[in-house]
């Protein structure tokens, strides 16, 4: 255990004895006794819990600064991306009651098979306040970057580690550190960070004045960060390597003392690896299996030197990059293998020249990205080997190693080339800086996310899919076109490509076209749900009942329970005047949708199937259970026009005159020129004795529409009432 520390002096009587001159710091951070270099800002390092000095307060204003200029396109112009669905979709996170299906094991989230319950917390507590409006969401992540960006500030000066300001405010702006702050799914990235980065200040503190608290308190924040993300398992290693750093070795007491964090982490991954409960079907789609691993440990170290490379250089920043192949017989992947173990050997046989920090930094770096090397299966492995968040955390040890060593040679240049030095930290500061102002832009929605993708990966087939499918969502169906041609070509032989292509041609109008591709798509797949569903909607689109009723017959025979195949099963027998039909499918299709997890694009709304099941119902001669369901709709949406006509028609039949006005007038409110609204409230301020009202009303009907013969009629005769 750590030994009883003596008092420690104020704070007045430390600045007091500081010696006039320090000697400068080795590049390690530290001096090899473990002693405290001289700090990159006036007076030495303040403690964590410190109360912050005037010039450390503007210096944190300036990171605030930073952050916040680096990141307002997305917090501007930012909306939702690619697999933010997965929790913008969900009921859990979406309705009151979800909180307990959230922390429910294993996790109900639809999209999400991963125990991080706090994350989506976050974002059903945000639902609460500013529902789906994603400038909430992108300011809430932007703030976590910037404490986390304070926190690795106060983590290297209290590390003692030369510079600390400037690769805090490296850290702060790094263009690789835009997918985990702009992109609002990544929320998990910058709060398992937040947990991360304060449970090392608050061990740190614990080993200056062990109190139980101090440890308690570090292993709750350990447990937070897990039940963010996974990634931040590594923490019990990274706080040996510190001990490394500053004392030299690692004592039986340090593992003792950080045996509790091995326990909590193991226990973390056999939780979330049981929570996986499709991973070996996603291992076989990935397609690694089969790897050896010589082959994991090829990918590990191309891996290892492409996000040191994009740390150094950050250009061409892709939010999916190529999965590069990997071959025994490749020498220039060996390359890479040689290189980092070459690398490795040569700080640890130069530690004593040139200190532990730069080996201590390296392993940092390594062991925090293990968990993402390819040595475990992990589902962002059918797109890529590598992302930039990824290293949101690992990068840390990269920046302070150089930013460092760097600090260390500019302490040792004349005054006039100090200046210089300082106007290069400022320019480099601005250019990375610029390039995450335009990185964050791409965040502005899917179309803009998957147009950037494609522009840097034009091979990923399902990038262009994804941009085809944004593209149809936002009316640009010749666009949407274009990329799914390139999808296709890239994927020749896939269902999904060519049924991309199918609904583009669809909803262009094009139903012949779309009718082959469609074709096609089902016979590389004739159980493909999608490829039937969107046959169907083409044969209905074109007025082939018939054919359509067929063809989502046979989507349910893939699908059984699918809501949408019943849902517009149930609207073509309503357009045919089949109401006794419809009714049952219509029925089946609002169970389903009420039960769903997710509100996904796909799944019919329930004001929707509600509106054909009262009209089915009215259909039938069932007039009040028809009614019931158009109130239900209102109930849902309060604006839907043809819910209030069918309400405020029941209403004037049962001559409930005073609802009828009400409803009619909430029409008014929706479409202020339609003539038949106006009439109706004529009729109806009729039999309230509101005549004079009335003509006004019918006057204003006709004035929209002449040929309105049952409101002139009205009129003539209330003219002639009122002589």
């Amino acid at each position: 255990m750590v030994s009883k520390k003596k008092a420690r002096p104020s704070r007045r009587q430390r600045l007091a004895s500081k010696p006039a001159s320090s000697p400068q710091p080795s590049t390690s951070g530290a001096t090899e006794t473990g002693k405290t270099p001289s700090s990159p800002l006036p007076g030495e390092p303040t403690r964590f819990f410190d109360r912050f000095s005037h010039r450390e307060a503007q210096a944190a204003l300036a990171l605030a600064l930073l952050v916040a200029v680096c990141y307002l396109p997305a917090m501007l112009w930012g909306g939702l991306t690619w697999d933010d669905h997965a929790w913008s979709q969900s009921r859990a996170v979406r309705e009151w009651a979800g909180l307990g299906t959230l922390w429910s094991f294993p996790p109900q989230i639809e999209r999400e098979v991963h125990y991080w319950p706090l994350t989506y917390t976050t974002f059903w507590l945000e639902h609460k306040i500013w529902g789906l409006e994603p400038a909430g969401y992108h300011v809430v992540n932007v703030l976590l970057h910037l404490f986390n960006t304070l926190l690795v500030w106060r983590l290297l000066l209290r590390l003692a580690v030369p510079g600390a300001w400037i690769a805090a405010a490296v850290f702060a702006v790094h263009p690789t550190h835009v997918e985990s702050v702009a992109w609002i799914i990544e929320r998990k990235d910058v709060l398992s960070g937040l947990f991360y980065l304060a449970a090392v200040l608050v061990w740190l503190r614990f080993l200056e004045q062990p109190r139980p608290w101090g440890y308690g308190l570090a292993l709750v924040l350990f447990a937070a960060g897990l039940l963010s993300k996974s990634i931040v398992v590594t923490l019990p290693v990274a706080l040996l390597i510190v001990q490394w750093w500053k004392e030299g070795r690692v004592r039986v007491q340090d593992l003792k003392l950080v045996a509790p964090f091995f326990l909590l982490a193991l226990l973390h991954t056999a939780v979330d690896l049981a929570s996986t409960v499709d991973r070996s079907s996603m291992v076989s789609r990935v397609g690694l299996l089969d790897y050896s691993l010589p082959e994991r440990m090829l990918v590990a170290s191309q891996a290892l030197w492409f996000y040191a490379g994009k740390l150094v250089w950050p250009a061409d920043l892709a939010v999916i990059y190529p999965r590069w192949d990997i071959s025994l017989g490749d020498p220039w992947a060996w390359l890479y293998l040689a290189g980092a173990a070459a690398l490795a050997a040569t700080l640890w046989f130069l530690r004593h020249r040139i200190g532990r920090g730069p080996l201590a930094g390296a392993v940092f770096f390594a062991v925090t990205l293990s968990p993402v090397l390819g040595f475990v299966n992990h589902d962002y492995m059918e797109y890529s080997f590598v992302a930039d968040r990824f290293q949101y955390l690992a990068g840390i040890g990269v920046i302070g190693v150089l930013v460092g060593a760097a600090w260390n040679r500019a302490g040792r240049l004349s005054g006039r080339l100090r200046w210089g030095a300082a106007v290069l930290v400022g320019v480099s500061l601005a250019l990375l800086g610029t390039m995450t102002w335009r990185q964050a832009g791409i965040y502005k929605d899917e179309a803009t996310f998957f147009s950037h993708v494609v522009s840097l990966n034009p091979r990923a087939w399902k990038a262009h899919y994804n941009l085809s499918t944004a593209l149809i969502q936002d009316g640009r169906p010749e666009e949407a076109l274009a990329a799914a041609r390139i999808a296709v070509q890239n994927q020749p032989d896939n269902a999904d490509t060519h049924t991309i292509l199918g609904v583009a041609l669809v909803r262009a109008e094009r139903f012949v076209e779309a009718e082959e591709i469609l074709h096609r798509a089902l016979e590389i797949d004739p159980r493909h749900r999608n490829g039937r569903r969107f046959m169907a909607e083409t044969l209905m689109k074109q007025g082939r009942y018939e054919e359509a009723l067929e063809g989502y017959r046979a989507v349910l025979e893939i699908a059984p329970n699918y809501p949408l195949a019943y849902a517009f099963m149930g609207h073509i027998l309503v357009q045919l005047h089949r109401y006794d039909e419809a009714v049952e499918p219509l029925s089946k299709a609002l169970t389903l949708v009420k039960a769903a997890p997710s509100l996904t694009p796909d799944l019919p709304t329930a004001e929707s199937i509600h509106l054909l099941l009262g009209k089915a119902l009215q259909g039938l001669g069932r007039t009040q259970a028809g009614v019931a369901h158009f109130r239900q709709v209102l109930q849902l949406d309060s604006h839907n026009m043809e819910a209030l006509e069918h309400v405020a028609a029941s209403e004037f039949r049962r001559k409930r005159y005073r609802q009828a006005l009400d409803l009619y007038r909430r029409q008014l409110e929706i479409d202020p020129d339609k003539a038949t609204t106006h009439a109706n409230i004529g009729a109806a301020l009729y039999f309230l004795d509101r005549a004079e009202e009335a003509i006004r009303s019918l006057e204003r009907a006709l004035a929209l529409d002449p040929t309105l013969e049952t409101a002139r009629e009205n009129l003539a005769a209330m003219r002639k009432l009122a002589k």
